[in-house]
């Protein structure tokens, strides 16, 4: 996938605690970044699947069966 450029604003203070942890890990603060939001769009497009998932279990449903009703709706509102 191509690069492209993108413009940010940040606090100078955030941006220069962001150079010190590039440096410190032998990288770029564009690659920060580019981890950062790796990091955060995996975690919604794994949200994203598991939801498609629990949807369709619950439109498919589970083979569960009650068994047989032995009381009555008054006997399960009695206190």
């Amino acid at each position: 996938m191509p690069n492209r450029n993108i413009t940010l604003t940040l606090p100078a203070e955030l941006i220069r605690q962001a150079k010190v942890v590039a440096a410190l890990r032998d990288t770029s603060v564009s690659a920060l970044v580019a981890e950062l939001l790796r990091s955060v769009t995996e975690k919604d497009d794994d949200y994203t699947q598991q939801w498609h998932k629990e949807m369709q279990l619950m439109k498919k449903g589970l083979p569960m069966r009650v068994g047989r009703v032995t009381w009555s709706r008054s006997d399960s509102h009695e206190r």
